[in-house]
C-alpha cells in the first residue's frame, strides 16, 4: 500500500521540469512587461519634461529703424523720372540694430542699386510696391553676415513714396 502513494521518479522529474519552464516563462514575461512599461512612462515623462525644461523664448520687442530718404533716377521709359522714397525697417530689438548700423553704407548701396534698376511702371501698382519692399528686405538681410540676425529683419515699410 505504500507503493500507491508514491509517484514514480520519472513522473516527478517531468512535473518539476514543466513547473520550472512555466516559472521561467512567467518571469521573462513579467520582466519584459516591466521594462516596456518603464520605457513607456519614461518616454511620456521625458517628453513632458523637455517641454517644461526649454525656456520659453519671450517674444522679442520690435523696433523701427528709420533709413534716410532715397532719391534715384528710374530706368527711362518715356521721360526721365525719379523716385523719392522714405524707408523704415521693422526688426526685432536684438543685436541686428547694431549690425545694421555697422553695415549701413553697404545697405544703402544695395538699396540704391535696386531702386535705380526699376521702371516707374513696375512700381506704380500695389503689387509692385509690395515686391519692392520684399526685395529691399532681402538686400538688407544679405548685408548682414549672421543668419540668426538676418531672421530678425522683419520687413521694410514705406514712409513716403513719390514718383515724378
Amino acid at each position: 500500500m505504500s507503493k500507491s502513494n508514491e509517484t514514480p521518479p520519472a513522473a516527478e522529474g517531468k512535473k518539476s521540469k514543466k513547473g520550472l519552464v512555466i516559472i521561467i516563462l512567467i518571469a521573462i514575461i513579467a520582466i519584459c512587461a516591466g521594462a516596456g512599461g518603464a520605457w513607456y512612462f519614461m518616454k511620456i515623462s521625458g517628453d513632458g519634461e523637455s517641454e517644461t525644461e526649454k525656456p520659453k523664448s519671450k517674444a522679442k520687442p520690435t523696433t523701427f529703424i528709420d533709413l534716410d530718404i532715397f532719391t534715384v533716377n528710374l530706368q527711362p521709359e518715356e521721360n526721365n523720372q525719379y523716385l523719392q522714397v522714405g524707408l523704415t525697417v521693422k526688426a526685432r530689438e536684438t543685436e541686428v540694430v547694431q549690425e545694421m548700423a555697422k553695415q549701413m553704407p553697404l545697405i544703402r548701396n544695395r538699396i540704391l542699386m535696386l531702386l535705380s534698376s526699376k521702371k516707374a511702371a513696375d512700381l506704380s501698382s500695389i503689387a509692385g510696391k509690395q515686391q519692392l519692399s520684399q526685395q529691399i528686405s532681402d538686400e538688407i538681410r544679405r548685408s548682414i553676415d549672421s543668419e540668426d540676425l538676418q531672421e530678425d529683419v522683419r520687413e521694410v515699410l514705406f514712409t513716403s513714396f513719390v514718383i515724378q
